[in-house]
């Protein structure tokens, strides 16, 4: 029962110092925030902060995971398939982690996590894909085709949140699951 409480105290004191965090980078630029900060508004002490990250690059580390798997997970119900559903809900999953409404791009805040957040969420796209193609691709086949199919639904969710393509974000979903699962008639010019 012990162990139970202690677990509950820790969950509860790592979600304090996110909520902490977030409630500092609505207010301040990323590189301002100290420890010292952060510690102050979840009203916990360094010690405490240090027990849970190692420094405040962890924390938003830690944040972009879960952000990450937490968008995968929404989307797709956390149902490891590979069709084109699946796919097509992986495209607004990486839409979704973009625009993540918790965290505000301040200062030079947004350019300095970017290369990690999509790093975090590429990573969760393999695990996801690795795993739903784990009985219809061989070991070599998987290790090839994971990481370009990875890579493009990254870069088809990238390229309508850049606005560089004029289609709703749902038909951009739908046309890279088609190509993906190799039902599309992309290359007839339909």
């Amino acid at each position: 029962m012990a162990s139970k409480v202690r677990n509950l105290r820790n969950t509860h004191t790592k979600q304090s110092l996110i909520n902490a965090f977030y409630s500092l980078v609505s207010k301040k630029d990323f590189e301002k925030i100290t420890i010292a900060d952060i510690t102050k508004e979840a009203q916990v002490n360094r010690a405490t902060f240090y027990a849970h990250f190692n420094d405040k690059y962890d924390l938003i580390e830690y944040l972009m995971g879960d952000f990450a798997s937490v968008s995968i997970n929404n989307r797709t119900s956390g149902i490891v398939k590979f069709d084109q559903d699946s796919i097509n809900q992986l495209v607004l999953a990486v839409l979704d982690f973009y625009q993540q409404p918790n965290i505000e791009c301040r200062g030079s805040y947004g350019g300095l996590m970017l290369p990690q957040m999509k790093e975090k969420i590429l990573n969760e796209l393999k695990i996801f894909l690795s795993k739903s193609l784990e009985h219809i691709y061989t070991e070599n086949e998987k290790n090839m085709f994971v990481p370009i199919f990875a890579q493009i639904i990254h870069e088809g969710a990238v390229q309508w949140a850049s606005g560089n393509i004029t289609m709703s974000k749902e038909e951009v979903a739908k046309k890279i699951a088609l190509f993906i699962t190799g039902k599309s008639h992309f290359f007839e010019g339909h």
